[in-house]
């Protein structure tokens, strides 16, 4: 029962675990034209002779790239401005439905490039209107009820621009990054009007599909030369083509989807999967040899009435087979009950139907032979290789055999060699998670909630009065109007020129449009000059500590006065102040250049920091004040904290599967023990009554039964620790602010399992010791 429970706990997990990268490797591979499709990513030089690059395109790229390389088939910008409100209204023009849908912003080659399928429309033409739009059953459902009506109908994005429905998708599938829902044509914000062709934003990309026969590695180095076309001092960028196939992986870079799964996170899935069916067939072969002795008789009547070994050997095989199919049998429905679970703790759409993929049927039979060969081969050898006169006259053992112990010994020490490394590991990502909760940011962001407003006319006209009326609000500490917060995900990195200098400087900085209360309300710290003028017609900049760094400025004194100048006169004024160094992004990047200027027609957020008890009162106040002066609006609110602690939800998700691995590999390498410890308790019976006679009390029995254990554990764990602290500072590498591995955490992990180890054990022990041992000496 033992065997059985285990091999199917091995391979419902690894069933789940093939699933899984099977699922993170399928991301727009249902695309016929998938091996001709590339992503454009810019290549940024670097001071020192160093380069970086970025999934982010200058906006003229998808409109010169066409012109320049016949070898391109068909050429797409695509953008994305996130969730953007697009409504509905009845004939009087009153607005009937609203939804945040996202909004994708696609040339027509798009759709001949990729594969999705249409319910009505004309992909060739939809979206040759600036006015048209393209929407998904599901979204078209939501706004008409039946999609089968959508067709002409107009909808209208951000209160202004009517877009008349021109095509119906059906909804993608999960495993692609264009997630989309409304499409509209990439003609409409007039992104192709773009001369800018320094300016990169992470919402701007750019995939080309090339003709058949055509070599990327030529259209590459075409692209070196085309680069040289528009370098200007301002412009050192270069191109190259990403294949779609690497998008998903890619954690130098990001994507719409805002999952990268990297290929050295699948190849650990791939290890774990296959230590974890390991340690399960260790089970097998531990418990298969240990019990071995139990049919000494019959293998040694069946020698003597003829069987040769090899004929025992397929017997045994045999057997092991079936075991191995019953396992195989229960393990596909347990695996599909883990699936549900485990989908919902990593936010992935697994369902019980990926088990009926054909590959799986392939890869079970594939389990059952080598799970079969694995776990049966070296227990038939044992078992066939019985002395037959040895064997009819019982002094066949497994315990005192040292070939057979020496083995369950390594063996026990393998699988606790995994099972203290994923523990030990899992605790050294929810250490570095916790790092990210508890470090501190360099501005405050509990109790900060902020709120998104219309970034037009009629919202700016309106900023004025929504500050007096949340200023006045109990439970309403501070209030502060700007275009981001001081952390954001992606970033809008800016070129400037410096200090009235022709040319702009040789980095980007990250640019914040931010009113003269963002410093309070975030609670920034001035390390030199003053605080931005309240006022609308005056520009002034703030800037960090890593901006003065670039610069070359020691002094945050030096740098007060001198004009900062983006975007040819678009914001110019002088430093007025320098702000201690906060964290601009993740913990995964370093602080980055940073300035802040007040240009009030770039306002889109409110930033409110809240004080007192009643959030959910001050909460609803603050929706009361948006609707009445945003009716058309939908009132949108996220807390700071949640924001930021949403930057490490692949960390989270990576932390709760290890979790529930490490779970798994203890618990199958403690059933291992415990079908160990039962056995040795049933053969050493005699010993124990003896030794219980002698006057051995009750502690020395549970001890002689431990020690063992105990050493092999402390072998594994010896062994463990130097790869762990390997393999988990390599990952750590992936953060510029992370925590340094403590040795209390290999001394937690370890003990952890040693504790459980013992304490399953023990159970076989004290009732082996609490045995009368009159009972156990009778027998003989």
């Amino acid at each position: 029962m033992i065997n059985i429970t285990g091999l199917t706990a091995g391979i419902a997990v690894f069933l789940v675990i093939v699933i899984i990268i099977r699922y993170e490797r399928s991301f727009d591979d249902f695309h016929q034209q998938k091996d001709r499709i590339y992503r454009v990513l810019t290549i940024m030089e670097q001071p020192g002779n160093t380069s970086t690059y970025t999934e982010a395109v200058p906006f003229p790229l998808p409109t010169a790239l066409p012109h320049d390389f016949p070898a391109m088939e068909g050429v797409s910008g695509v953008a994305t401005f996130g969730f953007r409100q697009v409504s509905v209204a009845d004939k009087h023009g009153n607005t009937i439905k609203k939804f945040k849908p996202r909004i994708f912003f696609v040339e027509p080659p798009f759709f001949r490039m990729f594969d999705y399928t249409w319910l009505a429309g004309n992909k060739a033409t939809a979206l040759n209107e600036r006015e048209s739009v393209v929407l998904t059953k599901s979204v078209a459902e939501k706004y008409f009820g039946d999609w089968t009506k959508a067709l002409g109908q107009t909808v209208r994005l951000d209160l202004i621009f009517n877009l008349k429905v021109t095509g119906i998708l059906a909804d993608p599938p999960p495993n692609t990054e264009f997630q989309l829902e409304v499409v509209v044509p990439y003609s409409h914000p007039r992104f192709s009007d773009s001369q800018d062709w320094v300016s990169l934003d992470g919402i701007h990309h750019c995939y080309v599909l090339l003709r058949p026969g055509e070599s990327p590695d030529a259209v590459n180095r075409q692209l070196l030369a085309f680069s040289e076309k528009y370098r200007t001092a301002n412009n050192r960028y270069t191109y190259k083509l990403q294949p779609l196939s690497a998008v998903h992986s890619d954690k130098a870079t990001n994507n719409f989807l805002g999952r990268v799964v990297p290929d050295d996170r699948i190849r650990l899935l791939w290890l774990i999967g296959i230590f974890i069916l390991l340690i399960a067939c260790v089970n097998f072969i531990n418990l298969s040899t240990a019990q071995a002795v139990n049919r000494a008789r019959e293998i040694g009547v069946r020698k003597v009435l003829g069987s040769n070994r090899w004929q025992l050997q397929v017997q045994f095989l045999a057997e092991t087979a079936i075991l191995v199919l019953c396992s195989l049998l229960l393990a596909v429905p347990a695996a599909a009950s883990a699936l549900q679970y485990i989908g919902r703790a990593m936010d992935l759409p697994l369902h019980a139907r990926m088990l009926t993929d054909q590959y799986l049927y392939a890869l079970l039979l594939v389990i059952f032979i080598a799970v079969t060969l694995l776990a049966g081969f070296y227990p038939s050898l044992v078992v066939s290789g019985f002395n037959p006169v040895r064997a009819l006259k019982s002094k066949v053992t497994a315990i005192r055999s040292t070939a057979g112990i020496s083995l369950r010994r390594g063996l026990v020490v393998f699988q606790f060699i995994i099972a203290q490394g994923l523990i030990i590991g899992t605790l050294i990502i929810l250490q570095q998670l916790n790092y990210f909760r508890r470090q501190p940011m360099g501005f405050t962001k509990d109790a900060v909630v902020n709120v998104s407003f219309r970034n037009d006319s009629a919202g700016n006209s309106k900023i004025n009065y929504l500050r007096d009326q949340l200023s006045a609000m109990k439970g309403v500490a501070q209030v502060s109007f700007s275009n981001s917060t001081p952390s954001e995900s992606d970033n809008w990195w800016t070129p400037f020129k410096f200090d009235h200098a022709e040319k702009q400087t040789d980095f980007a900085a990250i640019s914040k449009w931010v009113d003269a209360d963002f410093i309070n309300t975030y609670q920034l710290k001035l390390v030199a000059g003053r605080n931005l003028t309240r006022t609308d017609s005056v520009r002034e900049f703030i800037v960090n500590e890593t901006l003065l760094k670039k610069l070359g400025i020691t002094n945050p004194e030096d740098i007060l006065h001198k004009e900062i100048n983006v975007w040819d006169g678009f914001a110019k004024g002088p430093v007025v102040g320098v702000v201690k160094d906060f964290h601009t992004g993740t913990f995964k990047e370093a602080i980055g250049p940073a300035f802040m200027a007040n240009v009030k027609r770039r306002y889109n957020t409110a930033g409110i920091r809240l004080s007192g008890t009643d959030l959910p009162g001050s909460m609803k106040a603050i929706e009361k004040l948006w609707t009445a002066n945003f009716p058309e609006q939908i009132f949108e609110y996220q807390f700071l904290d949640d924001k930021i602690d949403r930057y490490y939800r692949e960390e989270q998700q990576q932390a709760r599967l290890y979790e529930i691995f490490a779970g798994i590999a203890i618990f199958l390498s403690c059933l291992g023990l415990y079908g160990l410890a039962s056995f040795m308790a049933v053969q050493r019976i005699r010993e124990v009554g003896v030794r219980k006679v002698m006057g051995a009390t009750i502690s020395n029995i549970v001890f002689l039964f431990s020690k063992e254990f105990m050493v092999l554990i402390g072998v594994a764990f010896v062994i463990a620790t130097p790869l762990i602290w390997y393999f988990m500072q390599q990952w750590l590498q992936n953060y510029v602010y992370r925590i340094d591995i403590s040795w209390g955490i290999f001394l937690a992990g370890g003990t952890a399992s040693l504790a459980i180890a013992l304490l399953t054990v023990s159970f076989q022990a004290l009732k082996a010791a609490m045995a009368n041992p009159v009972n156990s000496l009778k027998a003989d």
